[in-house]
């Protein structure tokens, strides 16, 4: 007979209580109030001598300074620690930044997010049940688009707008696919984790909000009942959002949230009951570092910048008070020009490796894999079809920081902290993904993390 699995969960709010900036944006947002409550959830696993553990914030990412406070505040636990825990996020864009080296940060939200985390992580130690595992999965082809499409120039651009007519086709692919894990205890449904595969972008503004996950939350919460634990891992998405190009419909605002939420709570709620018990299992966990390099930029590029800069030297600065969006990079406005230029310059400036921390869970036939920041959906799918492919496997991005090798100094909390990471393929057609600014990370990078996935197989 195969081990008896144990589980336990926690949650605490993490609202800012300070002025803080909220993050996923160039510019500055602060803070002018609450539209929902954010939160940090944990669930602990455990079976035998083997622990496990998910604690995930709903916030923009997790940056390495937010996940080394976690990491020392669990310090005196042996058994939860850093190789056996996935720290992630939902990647709401109206959650408080998490950088405090950035314009608009404050230097007591992180600990504060952290301190919760922990108190989350240890009241889930404080309360474990057995449980019973169970698995299944559904599709909705309702919400998310590949948001880079080749136009009739040839080029790929992000979110180029709307009705827009030189729109020619998607230039990737999406992942309808919603793998789904729970933990029956004494016959009702406890726990459910859900693996959806898109962007938390949709409200915008300067006030706090859990976005579409919350709302995703409450309703399948309320189809379980008091004490029920939900948690919408967040797949990789890096180039999927809800933006339908087709339509004329407002797709910024708070219903548009709760639309996409609920749309996502009643898929789920209408396949709980065909979840089917995994049977005996053994909890395993599995962790290892990826060392890459930092973004290629050529001689030609760093002259373009600074061509860029000399020529736009008069635009006023948008990041400070002012909007500035992909959309304006799209249509190549002088002010997103002259941001990324300087951006690329910053990026050329830190030569220093990258180190991601790659986590995964196993649990008979089901795994949840970890990845950093914003990965691609081609790279989800290439691990949950190819390389796990016997598994019903779970990818989550936004995970686990991203860590400079060395001293540990302040450096160690640079300008790495976020990004995307596309295909090698992708690099060279277009699309603000691609740019430094926004992924300075090595070409590749993708290929890199894929092989430390394919080793640990």
């Amino acid at each position: 007979m195969g081990k008896e699995l144990f589980f336990g969960v926690g949650r605490r709010c993490i609202n800012p209580e300070m002025p803080v900036s909220l993050a996923g944006y160039f510019n500055i947002r602060m803070l002018d109030g609450i539209l929902d409550d954010i939160e940090v959830r944990a669930l602990v696993l455990k079976q035998g001598e083997q622990y496990s553990a998910i604690v995930q914030f709903d916030l923009v990412t997790v940056s390495q300074e937010l996940a080394d406070a976690v990491y020392r505040q669990l310090a005196d636990l042996k058994a939860i620690a850093r190789d056996n825990m996935i720290l992630t996020a939902t990647h709401s864009h109206t959650a408080p930044c998490v950088r405090s080296d950035v314009p608009g940060s404050h230097p007591e939200y992180v600990p504060f997010a952290a301190a919760k985390a922990a108190e989350a992580v240890r009241e889930a130690l404080g309360n474990m049940h057995p449980g019973e595992l169970l698995t299944g999965l559904v599709r909705d082809n309702r919400f998310c688009f590949n948001r880079r499409y080749w136009m009739k120039d040839g080029t790929v651009m992000t979110n180029p707008g709307k009705l827009n007519p030189d729109i020619t086709r998607p230039e990737g692919e999406v992942d309808y696919e919603i793998p789904l894990i729970g933990i029956k205890e004494g016959g009702e449904l406890k726990v459910l984790i859900a693996n959806i595969v898109n962007h938390s972008d949709t409200i915008g503004g300067s006030k706090v909000s859990a976005d579409w996950p919350g709302f995703f939350i409450s309703r399948v919460q309320a189809a379980l009942g008091k004490c029920s634990m939900v948690i919408p891992l967040i797949g990789a998405s890096g180039n999927i959002n809800h933006f339908d190009v087709s339509t004329e419909m407002d797709q910024t605002c708070y219903r548009e949230a709760e639309r996409i939420g609920c749309g996502y709570a009643e898929t789920v709620v209408k396949a709980l009951t065909q979840l089917v018990p995994v049977g005996e299992f053994t909890l395993k966990t599995k962790n290892t570092e990826v060392i890459c390099g930092p973004r290629e930029i050529q001689p030609e590029e760093l002259a373009e910048a600074n061509f860029v800069l000399e020529k736009y030297k008069d635009i006023p600065d948008p990041t400070n008070g002012g909007t500035l969006t992909s959309e304006d990079l799209a249509r190549k406005a002088p002010a997103a020009l002259k941001f990324f230029a300087r951006s690329l310059l910053s990026v050329a400036g830190d030569q220093s490796p990258r180190v991601f921390n790659l986590v995964g869970i196993f649990l008979g036939r089901c795994c949840i894999v970890s990845l950093p920041v914003e990965p691609f959906v081609e790279i989800g799918l290439q691990i949950k079809k190819g390389i796990f492919a016997e598994y019903n496997a779970m990818v989550v991005s936004h995970s686990n920081g991203i860590g400079s090798p060395g001293d540990g100094s302040s450096n160690r909390y640079g300008r790495a902290s976020g990004g995307y990471i596309p295909n090698a393929w992708n690099y060279g057609r277009g699309g603000y993904e691609t740019t430094p600014r926004s992924n300075s990370f090595s070409v590749k990078t993708a290929d890199m993390l894929l092989d430390a996935w394919r080793e640990m197989a």
